[in-house]
């Protein structure tokens, strides 16, 4: 029910607005609310700001907050809504993962060898928050250079699921599901390299998007794995996502891999019927090793899209097997050239040497042991002798995967399946098991492989309340599809509804 629905009267309703815990609108609830001049955008940044004093010390979902420039921000925006201006996201508080370049706001990309490295410009989507009169809370934290499954390899500190503060929120983008999931931020952005927005929204029980590679821009994004990273956005629901996605979209020249096609109009898009809708579900996504509260919740789910209308078909992914090792492969061998340019030159901080190549030595120490890891193995399979026999059939598998796919979606709309293996784990515990964490990812990274698009939407809780989602997943630029299909699920049960109980 939207804010507008509550109650009738603008004098009540205004009265209604102002004496509830703005923190717990979705995005979609207060832009109608700011729209209608029923609240204020400095009040609900002072609401979401008190909430992460209030809450953040036990989550540790934030490693920046800008509350200077939120309230700065969130002033014009109240002047630009009495002057009649109605830009998409006009004084809506959200925050942005600290892999995103913000102009004059320190971005570390969660490691210490970007400490103190503070941007003379903005990332593409975050000129574009901008553009639709966005507030931005702050960079919320992130595995070092999103190397991670559980925003635990963070040179800073992990962040804590809200929804059991002995767990993970998921990775890398774990701060911004966190932050969403905590009532802290209306929305957020993150990154989605192997799984990173999909697994964190699952953990945390709100929607995660990630967009068809190149749908939006990743300049003025710290790169991992360039052939793998994408812009990603968290709601809570799939209005607010598609809102955040709507305004963030688009093409940027500057961005060689951007897709120069118009953007439809996702959030016109979201009617809730999906009659006829055929749902392909791979047997691959229910294997060995799958949780069995997972696997009954998710095909809950599905049989839940059946009685909407839709058309369930058993389908195949057959070489979705070897999708694990060819990922690792490529991401890290991409990751050894993307991290080859920190050397202490050209930003964060560089440590003295006896000369220039022990300077660069010291300064390269600062990366934490997982990147480092990573860039070993990346380093070691573009070697001499090696690059063809793993890098070059890595990308051999990837051809392999993205015909899959292509065959899977000649005869389906939707490919729908678990997110991940299990529910969100203890803090520490697959911290030093490196295939364990990995294998958080397994059901997530084929489709980073392909050219496709995919969501997670919350489908229930096992027997400890930790939540758990479905995964959606689309042909190239056909986000509408699977943003509708998830929207109809959405109002269809009420998993979206329940929040952690954290800090009031």
């Amino acid at each position: 029910m939207g804010v507008q629905e509550a109650m009738t009267g603008p004098s009540v309703l205004f009265f209604f607005v102002n004496a509830m815990d703005l923190t717990t609108l979705t995005l979609t609830e207060l832009r109608d609310a700011l729209w209608a001049g029923q609240v204020t955008s400095v009040v609900a940044t002072e609401a979401m700001l008190d909430r992460i004093v209030a809450v953040d010390n036990e989550v540790k979902s934030y490693l920046t907050v800008t509350d200077d420039l939120a309230l700065e921000q969130a002033a014009a925006a109240d002047k630009r809504l009495a002057a009649g201006e109605r830009t998409p996201l006009l004084g809506v508080p959200v925050a942005v993962k600290d892999m995103f370049c913000t102009r004059g706001v320190a971005t570390t990309a969660g490691s210490k060898i970007l400490e103190g490295f503070v941007p003379p410009y903005n990332a593409f989507v975050v000129d574009k928050l901008a553009e639709a009169g966005a507030v931005l809370l702050g960079k919320t934290n992130t595995d070092e250079f999103a190397m991670g499954s559980s925003t635990e390899t963070s040179a800073y500190f992990a962040t804590h699921n809200p929804w059991d503060l002995e767990r993970v929120p998921g990775g890398s983008s774990g701060g911004s599901a966190a932050a969403v999931a905590g009532r802290m931020a209306y929305a957020a952005f993150g990154t989605d390299t192997g799984g990173s927005v999909r697994q964190p929204a699952s953990f945390c029980n709100i929607v995660g998007l990630r967009p068809t590679y190149g749908r939006m821009s990743r300049w003025g994004v710290v790169a991992y794995a360039s052939s793998l990273d994408q812009v990603g956005v968290f709601g809570r629901t799939v209005a607010d996502v598609t809102a955040m996605f709507q305004a963030t979209a688009g093409f940027d020249p500057r961005d060689s891999t951007s897709l120069n096609v118009p953007v439809p109009n996702y959030e016109a898009a979201l009617t809730g019927d999906i009659r006829g809708l055929r749902v392909g579900v791979p047997k691959e996504y229910f294997i060995e090793g799958l949780d069995g509260e997972v696997e009954t919740a998710v095909r809950a789910a599905i049989n839940q899209l059946a009685d909407l209308g839709a058309d369930i078909r058993e389908i195949s992914l057959p070489h979705s097997r070897y999708a694990l090792p060819i990922y690792y492969l490529i991401a890290t061998a991409e990751a050894s050239t993307n991290l080859a340019r920190y050397d202490g030159v050209r930003y964060g901080p560089r440590v003295a040497g006896a000369d220039v190549i022990d300077s660069v030595q010291k300064t390269r120490a600062l990366f934490g042991a997982e990147t480092k890891k990573r860039i070993m193995l990346g380093t070691y399979a573009l070697s001499t002798g090696y690059y063809d026999e793993y890098y070059g059939k890595a990308l051999q598998g990837r051809t392999l995967i993205i015909n899959d796919f292509n065959k899977a979606f000649a005869d389906v709309d939707v490919i729908a399946g678990p997110v991940s293996p299990t529910t969100a784990f203890k803090l520490g515990e697959k911290v030093n098991d490196s295939l364990a964490l990995f294998l958080a990812d397994i059901f997530t990274l084929p489709l980073n492989l392909s050219a496709s698009c995919g969501l997670s939407v919350p489908c229930g809780f096992d027997g400890r309340g930790l939540p758990i989602g479905l995964q959606l997943i689309g042909n190239t630029l056909q986000e509408a599809t699977i943003l509708n299909a998830a929207f109809a699920y959405e109002q269809a049960t009420e998993w979206h509804l329940r929040q952690p109980v954290i800090g009031g």
